[in-house]
């Protein structure tokens, strides 16, 4: 059995841990969410070659928080209505200020 070779990403998005350290496959929920939350379009790219749209499109639909942004943009790659995101449901539970 082969190896994948681990993805590149930048190492900003993980400005919290150590990067060397992370467990790709045991962490991927972590690593998925704070790729599409924080990453720029290469690292988004990489992610999905390495985990693949179905599981990162599973991921994305049942992560607690997104910015607004990127929860569209994770709409419009995976072809899904943002109002399937468990995101946009808890945004929706929980409204803010209407901002002027």
């Amino acid at each position: 059995m082969t190896e994948k070779a681990k993805p590149i990403f930048e190492k900003g998005i993980f400005w919290d841990v150590n990067f060397e350290n992370i467990d790709y496959d045991a962490k991927y929920k972590f690593v998925i969410e704070r790729v599409f939350e924080r990453g720029d379009v290469d690292d988004i790219r990489n992610c999905r070659r390495y985990y693949g749209d179905g599981k990162v499109s599973d991921v994305l639909l049942n992560t607690k928080f997104l910015p607004e942004t990127r929860m569209y943009l994770a709409s419009a790659v995976f072809d899904k209505p943002v109002t399937e995101f468990r995101c946009y449901k808890l945004r929706q539970s929980n409204p803010t200020l209407f901002p002027y």
